[in-house]
């Protein structure tokens, strides 16, 4: 292919740029993901070291299995700072891999964190809806909380396949379901608006963030709330990678009870002075999600409705190739 120069990170936006971006969902992603790269793996937690390792192998192979691994190329879509596709690396998974992301911001930060971990990466800034990769280039392509901020979900899926070698097989993970959103987003409100009122009682000061920080908080989740464009019913998301022609499709779902505490905890945290956020807390914080999430798999996922969880994972192949007579 033509060699392409990539746009630079522009994590400054102007305030017209801003404004622009409320009718551009794209121009609304770039903005805000070149904004949040550099402090995007400390919001949200992200690590690359054993406990995320075995928290993006589990989650894949919660829905595609361990066979055919590891794949010889893969590519991330919507990769951010390349939070699953390095650590399937790391995790025996996938040999060589690319990220790509429609953030410039986001693919600098995600071939930053793989030169940092010695893994063999390049990455592309890329449209989903126009993946500057040829078809047949890869064995696996994987995603984690991106589906929801594409405009049009099919017509990513249909490139996922071109770009797909025949029988190559995509993971798309950390989707919102459509009720998980809700009750997610509900509680998160709900906490911010406790931390933030309780902490201004003269005895918890200590615990509040500079109003500088909370305003700025507030503007990233109005423009959040623009590159958040879709929730899932899996039933629904299952029949649009098969329109897409997809086929051996399967989604999953995850987290009830771990969501239903998580999403409080995480808008506590980001609602609090960071060195509040002692490795006592965090450790808490960590195990606690975890003691719940294998409730929810051993547990809650064999009596409630799939629709009920919060996380939406599915996956599916190519076609293989026809064979000659």
């Amino acid at each position: 292919m033509t060699d392409v120069i990539d746009p630079a990170p522009n994590p400054h936006a102007s305030a017209e740029e801003v404004r622009a971006a409320y009718a551009d969902p794209k121009l609304a992603n770039v903005l805000y993901h070149d904004w949040e790269a550099g402090t995007y793996d400390e919001k949200w937690s992200i690590s690359y070291d054993e406990r995320c390792i075995s928290y993006a192998t589990d989650v894949f192979n919660a829905v595609a299995g361990e066979q055919g691994q590891p794949y010889p190329t893969a590519m991330e879509l919507g990769s951010g700072t390349g939070f699953f596709l390095l650590n399937l690396m790391q995790g025996g998974v996938i040999k060589k891999g690319s990220v790509t992301d429609l953030s410039p911001g986001m693919v600098q930060v995600a071939l930053r964190n793989a030169e940092k971990l010695g893994l063999d990466v390049d990455g592309r800034v890329a449209d989903a809806e126009r993946i500057p990769y040829d078809d047949n280039s890869f064995d696996l392509v994987v995603g984690h909380a991106v589906l929801h901020h594409i405009p049009d979900v099919q017509a990513a899926f249909r490139e996922v396949l071109r770009v797909l070698k025949p029988g190559g097989r995509f993971v798309f993970a950390g989707e919102p379901t459509r009720i998980g959103d809700f009750y997610a987003r509900k509680l998160g409100q709900l906490t911010w608006w406790l931390t933030t009122n309780v902490t201004k009682l003269p005895a918890l000061r200590e615990w509040r963030r500079p109003q500088e920080e909370l305003d700025e908080s507030s503007r990233a989740a109005a423009l959040e709330a623009v590159v958040d464009l879709h929730t899932f019913d899996p039933s629904e998301l299952e029949r649009t990678a098969l329109g897409a022609g997809a086929v051996d499709v399967k989604a999953v779902t995850d987290e009830f009870s771990a969501a239903l505490v998580g999403w409080p905890v995480r808008t506590f945290e980001a609602a609090v002075p960071q060195e509040k956020l002692t490795v006592r807390w965090r450790l808490f914080a960590y195990h606690l999600w975890l003691r719940l999430s294998a409730v929810d798999k051993k547990l809650l996922s064999k009596v409630l409705p799939r629709e009920l969880f919060y996380n939406v994972m599915i996956t599916g192949t190519k076609p293989a190739a026809p064979t000659e007579l």
